[in-house]
């Protein structure tokens, strides 16, 4: 799966085109910790649930927690306005 097939899948509204992929990645490097981006990344990559919590070294309750948190993170506006080129 591709970081643009990702990001509209988590994205509820997306109104504007997303920049170029090396762009996309150095910004989630920059806005996410890197347990958030580390699990991004995996996701991303079809790695299974069960390896991303040994991966990132935490429970079920903590891999919830940073789902969660990354999934609200690349929901908010800020980070939106980043992701997206101007029309």
């Amino acid at each position: 799966m591709t970081i643009y097939n990702m990001l509209k899948a988590d994205i509820k509204i997306l109104n504007r085109e997303l920049k170029s992929e090396d762009e996309i990645i150095e910004i989630l490097k920059k806005r996410l910790t890197k347990k958030e981006f580390k699990y991004y990344m995996m996701k991303m990559e079809g790695v299974e649930k069960e390896l991303m919590q040994k991966e990132l070294k935490s429970d079920d309750e903590r891999f919830d927690e940073i789902e969660q948190t990354t999934i609200k993170k690349l929901n908010a506006e800020k980070l939106k306005h980043e992701l997206t080129t101007k029309v």
